[in-house]
Protein backbone atom coordinates (compact mmCIF):
# COMPACT_ATOMS: atom_id res chain seq x y z
CA UNK A 1 0.00 0.00 0.00
CA UNK A 2 2.80 2.44 0.90
CA UNK A 3 4.54 1.57 -2.38
CA UNK A 4 1.36 2.41 -4.35
CA UNK A 5 1.03 5.75 -2.56
CA UNK A 6 4.70 6.54 -3.19
CA UNK A 7 4.44 5.68 -6.90
CA UNK A 8 1.20 7.69 -7.23
CA UNK A 9 2.82 10.69 -5.53
CA UNK A 10 5.83 10.53 -7.86
CA UNK A 11 3.56 10.31 -10.91
CA UNK A 12 1.52 13.32 -9.75
CA UNK A 13 4.69 15.34 -9.05
CA UNK A 14 6.06 14.49 -12.51
CA UNK A 15 2.79 15.47 -14.21
CA UNK A 16 2.60 18.77 -12.30
CA UNK A 17 6.26 19.51 -13.10
CA UNK A 18 5.65 18.75 -16.79
CA UNK A 19 2.63 21.08 -16.92
CA UNK A 20 4.57 23.88 -15.18
CA UNK A 21 7.57 23.37 -17.48
CA UNK A 22 5.33 23.45 -20.56
CA UNK A 23 3.55 26.60 -19.35
CA UNK A 24 6.93 28.29 -18.90
CA UNK A 25 7.61 27.80 -22.63
CA UNK A 26 4.47 29.69 -23.71
CA UNK A 27 4.89 33.23 -25.13
CA UNK A 28 5.44 36.14 -22.75
CA UNK A 29 3.05 38.34 -24.79
CA UNK A 30 -0.38 37.86 -26.34
CA UNK A 31 -2.32 39.59 -29.08
CA UNK A 32 -5.98 39.34 -30.04
CA UNK A 33 -7.13 41.02 -33.23
CA UNK A 34 -10.26 41.14 -35.36
CA UNK A 35 -11.12 43.25 -38.42
CA UNK A 36 -14.29 44.18 -40.25
CA UNK A 37 -15.09 46.22 -43.34
CA UNK A 38 -17.60 49.01 -42.66
CA UNK A 39 -19.35 50.96 -45.42
CA UNK A 40 -18.65 54.37 -43.91
CA UNK A 41 -15.76 56.79 -43.98
CA UNK A 42 -13.07 56.79 -41.33
CA UNK A 43 -14.27 60.30 -40.45
CA UNK A 44 -17.71 58.86 -39.60
CA UNK A 45 -16.34 55.89 -37.63
CA UNK A 46 -13.54 57.62 -35.71
CA UNK A 47 -15.78 59.61 -33.29
CA UNK A 48 -17.70 56.41 -32.44
CA UNK A 49 -14.45 55.04 -30.97
CA UNK A 50 -12.71 58.21 -29.79
CA UNK A 51 -15.57 59.22 -27.42
CA UNK A 52 -15.74 56.64 -24.61
CA UNK A 53 -19.41 57.34 -23.85
CA UNK A 54 -20.30 56.63 -27.49
CA UNK A 55 -17.83 53.72 -27.53
CA UNK A 56 -19.69 52.12 -24.63
CA UNK A 57 -22.97 52.12 -26.58
CA UNK A 58 -21.51 49.36 -28.77
CA UNK A 59 -18.67 48.02 -26.57
CA UNK A 60 -19.64 44.37 -25.96
CA UNK A 61 -17.90 44.22 -22.58
CA UNK A 62 -20.06 47.09 -21.30
CA UNK A 63 -23.23 45.84 -23.00
CA UNK A 64 -23.04 42.34 -21.43
CA UNK A 65 -23.66 43.69 -17.93
CA UNK A 66 -26.66 46.01 -17.51
CA UNK A 67 -25.55 46.53 -13.89
CA UNK A 68 -22.03 47.70 -14.71
CA UNK A 69 -20.89 50.64 -12.60
CA UNK A 70 -18.89 53.09 -14.68
CA UNK A 71 -17.50 56.57 -14.22
CA UNK A 72 -16.05 58.86 -16.87
CA UNK A 73 -13.15 61.21 -16.28
CA UNK A 74 -11.16 63.77 -18.22
CA UNK A 75 -12.30 65.16 -21.56
CA UNK A 76 -15.28 63.55 -23.28
CA UNK A 77 -13.11 62.33 -26.14
CA UNK A 78 -9.54 62.03 -27.27
CA UNK A 79 -6.34 61.76 -25.26
CA UNK A 80 -7.02 61.74 -21.52
CA UNK A 81 -10.63 60.53 -21.77
CA UNK A 82 -11.06 57.84 -19.14
CA UNK A 83 -13.59 55.27 -17.99
CA UNK A 84 -13.43 53.30 -14.75
CA UNK A 85 -15.69 50.27 -14.45
CA UNK A 86 -16.77 47.58 -12.04
CA UNK A 87 -18.75 44.60 -13.27
CA UNK A 88 -19.48 41.03 -12.25
CA UNK A 89 -19.01 39.87 -15.85
CA UNK A 90 -16.45 42.33 -17.30
CA UNK A 91 -14.30 42.66 -14.19
CA UNK A 92 -12.90 45.79 -12.58
CA UNK A 93 -10.53 48.20 -14.24
CA UNK A 94 -10.08 51.35 -16.27
CA UNK A 95 -9.76 52.38 -19.88
CA UNK A 96 -7.99 55.53 -21.00
CA UNK A 97 -7.37 56.97 -24.45
CA UNK A 98 -3.61 57.53 -24.62
CA UNK A 99 -3.11 58.44 -28.29
CA UNK A 100 -5.18 59.38 -31.32
CA UNK A 101 -4.37 60.01 -34.95
CA UNK A 102 -7.63 61.31 -36.45
CA UNK A 103 -9.24 59.65 -38.34
CA UNK A 104 -7.00 56.57 -38.54
CA UNK A 105 -6.11 55.33 -35.04
CA UNK A 106 -7.23 55.36 -31.39
CA UNK A 107 -4.95 53.78 -28.79
CA UNK A 108 -6.19 52.96 -25.29
CA UNK A 109 -4.66 51.63 -22.11
CA UNK A 110 -6.75 48.94 -20.41
CA UNK A 111 -5.77 48.31 -16.80
CA UNK A 112 -7.59 45.42 -15.14
CA UNK A 113 -7.55 44.84 -11.38
CA UNK A 114 -10.11 41.99 -11.27
CA UNK A 115 -10.47 39.12 -11.98
CA UNK A 116 -6.73 39.23 -12.72
CA UNK A 117 -4.32 42.16 -12.87
CA UNK A 118 -3.36 43.20 -16.41
CA UNK A 119 -2.06 46.25 -18.24
CA UNK A 120 -2.88 45.98 -21.94
CA UNK A 121 -2.77 48.19 -25.02
CA UNK A 122 -5.92 48.35 -27.16
CA UNK A 123 -5.63 49.82 -30.65
CA UNK A 124 -8.29 50.63 -33.21
CA UNK A 125 -6.93 51.13 -36.72
CA UNK A 126 -9.10 52.57 -39.48
CA UNK A 127 -7.88 52.05 -43.07
CA UNK A 128 -9.73 53.25 -46.17
CA UNK A 129 -10.71 50.37 -48.46
CA UNK A 130 -12.57 51.67 -51.51
CA UNK A 131 -16.00 52.94 -50.43
CA UNK A 132 -15.54 51.34 -47.00
CA UNK A 133 -13.17 51.43 -44.04
CA UNK A 134 -11.40 48.41 -42.62
CA UNK A 135 -11.55 48.66 -38.83
CA UNK A 136 -9.14 46.52 -36.82
CA UNK A 137 -9.57 46.09 -33.05
CA UNK A 138 -6.43 44.70 -31.42
CA UNK A 139 -5.26 44.13 -27.86
CA UNK A 140 -1.81 43.13 -26.72
CA UNK A 141 -0.11 42.68 -23.40
CA UNK A 142 2.25 40.70 -21.28
CA UNK A 143 1.52 37.23 -19.94
CA UNK A 144 2.88 36.51 -16.46
CA UNK A 145 3.45 32.89 -15.45
CA UNK A 146 0.00 32.57 -13.82
CA UNK A 147 -1.49 33.86 -17.08
CA UNK A 148 0.37 31.16 -18.99
CA UNK A 149 -1.24 28.57 -16.72
CA UNK A 150 -4.66 30.10 -17.38
CA UNK A 151 -3.98 30.05 -21.15
CA UNK A 152 -3.52 26.28 -20.92
CA UNK A 153 -7.26 25.93 -20.28
CA UNK A 154 -8.74 29.17 -21.67
CA UNK A 155 -8.17 30.23 -25.26
CA UNK A 156 -7.83 34.01 -24.94
CA UNK A 157 -8.06 34.58 -28.69
CA UNK A 158 -11.39 32.74 -28.97
CA UNK A 159 -12.85 34.19 -25.77
CA UNK A 160 -11.97 37.85 -26.43
CA UNK A 161 -12.18 37.47 -30.20
CA UNK A 162 -15.89 36.57 -30.07
CA UNK A 163 -16.53 39.80 -28.14
CA UNK A 164 -14.49 41.82 -30.63
CA UNK A 165 -16.48 40.33 -33.51
CA UNK A 166 -19.77 41.21 -31.80
CA UNK A 167 -18.55 44.73 -31.00
CA UNK A 168 -17.34 45.36 -34.53
CA UNK A 169 -20.70 44.17 -35.89
CA UNK A 170 -22.49 46.65 -33.60
CA UNK A 171 -20.04 49.41 -34.63
CA UNK A 172 -20.77 48.56 -38.28
CA UNK A 173 -24.53 48.89 -37.72
CA UNK A 174 -24.11 52.21 -35.91
CA UNK A 175 -21.64 53.67 -38.43
CA UNK A 176 -23.57 52.58 -41.50
CA UNK A 177 -26.77 54.10 -40.10
CA UNK A 178 -24.86 57.35 -39.43
CA UNK A 179 -23.19 57.48 -42.87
Amino acid sequence: MIKVIAISTVIIVVIVAAVLAYAATLPDRFQVQRSLSIRASAETIFPLINDLQVFNTWNPFDKHDPNIKGTYSGPTSGVGAGYGFESKTAGTGSLEIVDTVPPSRVTMRLVMTKPIAADNRVTFTLEPAGNATRVTWAMEGGVPFVGKLIHLVINMDKMVGKNYEAGLADLKDLAERSA
